[in-house]
């Protein structure tokens, strides 16, 4: 693997937790007809089968704003199912929880973890057990540029908004509701639907913290559902 590559992974991840850690990102609403403008247009350089071989390609040159278009962009795909889930995810959970880990275990959790991100790409919870894997077996940079994957995306949740009423995150899963509120470093006690397509997730009180909950925009996430799945 290219050596330069992987030390642009690095110092991008250290960049990208500093930035999150420091609440630096910057936000902007998100604009679906403009993203499905972009990447439906072969001549863009946001044009969506091109984004998503720079992301399996663990392209560590993609920008935040080349993240938005796959992420947000990930709705307008043929096969985006917002509660989709892989039928290898339960068999990792279980292997992840068992302590402590052989390596066959290790090995196991890294084969069922990839193959649950094939069914399931944007899976932040198999990312997390697939780098933990990596980083178990001592393959450093690989993890290292996973984990720019696993950054990236929450990066690009986070400059949807501010989790608050007036600007809530937007995220395209209901799983990754909870995956940010973690990541923050709190625990979901409750969740709410408040209508409109916003919903809210209380959190457990952090001492130095004032944090009551975190508002999310699932908008987009239902209507593509409603087209989809009509009977439910």
């Amino acid at each position: 693997m290219n050596k330069r590559l992987i030390l642009i992974a690095i110092m991008a991840l250290m960049l990208g937790l500093s930035c999150l850690a420091q609440g630096k990102i910057k936000t902007r609403k998100v604009d679906f007809k403009h993203i499905k403008e972009v990447i439906e247009n072969p001549n863009n350089i946001y044009y969506y089968p091109k984004l998503m071989r720079q992301f399996q390609s663990d392209d560590t040159t993609m920008t935040l704003e080349a993240y938005r278009n796959l992420y947000y962009g990930y709705t307008f795909q043929e096969d985006y199912n917002p509660f989709r889930e892989s039928v290898y995810s339960n068999v990792v959970e279980q292997l992840y929880y068992k302590q402590p880990h052989s390596r066959a275990e290790c090995d196991s959790i890294e084969k069922y973890a990839r193959m649950s991100l094939d069914d399931n790409i944007f899976d932040m919870n198999q990312m997390k057990y697939f780098i933990f894997s990596l980083k178990e077996k001592k393959k450093y940079n690989r993890a290292a540029l996973r984990q720019f994957r696993l950054d990236r995306l929450i990066a690009t949740i986070m400059s949807s908004g501010k989790g608050t009423k007036e600007e809530p995150w937007v995220v395209i899963t209901p799983e990754h509701e909870y995956n940010i509120v973690n990541f923050l470093g709190f625990r979901a006690t409750n969740h709410e639907e408040l209508g409109n397509g916003i919903e809210y997730i209380t959190v457990e009180p952090v001492e130095g913290k004032s944090t009551k909950g975190f508002y999310f925009d699932v908008s987009r996430m239902m209507e593509v559902a409603a087209l989809k799945f009509p009977d439910m």
